[in-house]
């Protein structure tokens, strides 16, 4: 199944492709949300804090395939808008393969550094040896993770957002059984839950790998494979995939030093961070996922020749931004404590509760400055102007972490919170700045004049 989006009224076409890929999103939240609610009442504060640490290291490795394959999809994209059949088998099987290679050496080097960052991150002793056992063993899967990504977003470059959604909604369901099966009856604790996370991500890649090879026609690579790895288009979706992860990348390392400033405040501030860190991150997925829709839908219609309906895209997505985070301020505002609530004891730890509460708070106030940020992003990421989609994230990232460190000696923890959406409002006015000065258009992969010019002449 494709979906060709450079046809077709642009609100419309957004939302259809949108809807299945929010409730993806939503379901990989759930996803990492279970291991946290599960660990949190079964096995208390100091191991959802361990989980809650190991998770910008899992990320630090992980970024790189995120942002690789985000690269990769949008070369596949325009290849795609522009109707270039040949050119997307080669740029899938080339990518698969190079990604395979890349998972493996990963895989290697997430294990060799779990201690060695532990120890740099000044992690508590009471949390030391849950959150490596957990860093390990997801590591040592790092293959599977991989492989749902990696079709994930072949399917998603070629406008199917609905069959990860599936196979992604099958994987939730098979961790949240053995998240319970393993921690609460086997009492396995920690590992158990990284043990059921790299199960359930198994099940979700072969299967997703499977629909890939046997109900996408074009991806049907029988017999011999010659001249399908393409070392030219992998030169050119390297150019558009490493900046993307070396953002990505940089991003993770920034939350690294995040994680750090937190650590240094005890296990119930990173209780506390942890909790209320997981509800931000399922919040602002749907702003996330507009990012990512936006990404694609701006890579097919630049790949067409269409750049006027990127505008009527982007003028959609501000709508639905600000009809969003209205909304999801006031669920925050009201609801915010006891949705911290649902990951710990809440009379065993009131402490981690209120200061939970005070993240989300704050936070919540300025999501609509983050969704103007992803609109932005979204639009220069598909357009292929990564450069420019690499500064704003490096500003945001870098006043994140400045204004976070240069704060805590004046306010404490609260400098966590406070310096999201700081860095949100500098990464914002830049990235919008760079959509409103029109200069993403001329950074597409497909020259759609010389296409053009290409047919005339046959």
């Amino acid at each position: 199944m494709t979906n060709d989006m450079s046809v077709g009224k642009p609100g419309k076409v957004l939302m259809a492709f949108t809807l299945p890929m929010l409730l993806g999103n939503l379901f990989q939240q759930l996803y990492n949300m279970v291991d946290s609610i599960v660990v949190g009442n079964y096995e208390g504060a100091d191991a959802l804090a361990a989980v809650g640490t190991a998770f910008p290291i899992m990320m630090l490795v992980l970024c790189v395939v995120i942002g690789l394959t985000n690269g990769f999809s949008v070369v596949i994209s325009q290849y795609f808008g522009a109707g270039q059949t040949e050119q997307v088998r080669k740029a899938v099987y080339t990518s698969f393969v190079f990604m395979l290679v890349v998972a493996i050496v990963l895989s290697i080097i997430g294990v060799a550094i779990t201690y060695p960052l532990l120890w740099l991150l000044q992690t508590p002793e009471n949390v030391l040896y849950d959150c490596a056992n957990y860093l390990i063993i997801i590591f040592a899967g790092l293959v599977f993770t991989f492989l749902y990504n990696i079709f994930a977003a072949i399917l998603r470059a070629l406008g199917d957002s609905k069959t990860p959604l599936y196979m992604l909604v099958l994987s939730t369901v098979v961790n949240i059984v053995l998240d319970i099966l393993f921690v609460a009856s086997f009492g396995w604790g920690v590992p158990g839950v990284a043990i059921a996370t790299i199960i359930a991500q198994a099940v979700s890649a072969f299967a997703c790998l499977f629909y890939t090879m046997k109900r996408v026609p074009m991806l049907r690579f029988h017999g011999s494979k010659k001249g399908l790895y393409d070392k030219a288009i992998l030169k050119t979706m390297i150019g558009y995939g490493l900046p993307s992860a070396l953002q990505q990348s940089i991003v993770s390392i920034g939350m690294l030093l995040i994680q750090g400033l937190v650590n240094s405040f005890g296990s119930t501030v990173m209780a506390a961070y942890t909790s209320g860190n997981k509800i931000d991150n399922f919040a602002t997925i749907p702003m996330m996922t507009m990012n990512m829709a936006l990404s694609t839908y701006t890579a097919q219609n630049m790949g067409a020749g269409k750049p006027e309906r990127v505008r009527e895209g982007y003028r959609f997505s501000i709508k639905f931004t600000i009809v969003f985070c209205l909304a999801l301020t006031g669920i925050i505002a009201l609801c915010g404590s006891f949705l911290v609530g649902l990951f710990v004891d809440s009379v065993a730890n009131a402490e981690v509760i209120r200061i939970g509460t005070e993240f989300l708070d704050v936070a919540c106030l300025f999501y609509f400055v983050f969704g103007l940020m992803q609109n932005s992003f979204g639009v220069l990421r598909g357009a292929g102007d990564m450069k420019f989609f690499m500064v704003c994230t490096f500003m945001n990232l870098g006043s994140r972490v400045a204004s976070a460190y240069l704060l805590a000696p004046l306010i404490g923890y609260h400098a966590i919170w406070w310096s999201m959406p700081i860095s949100w409002g500098v990464a914002a006015i830049l990235s919008t700045a760079r959509y409103l000065s029109g200069k993403w258009k001329d950074k597409a992969v497909v020259n759609q004049a010389a296409l053009e010019a290409a047919s005339m002449d046959l």
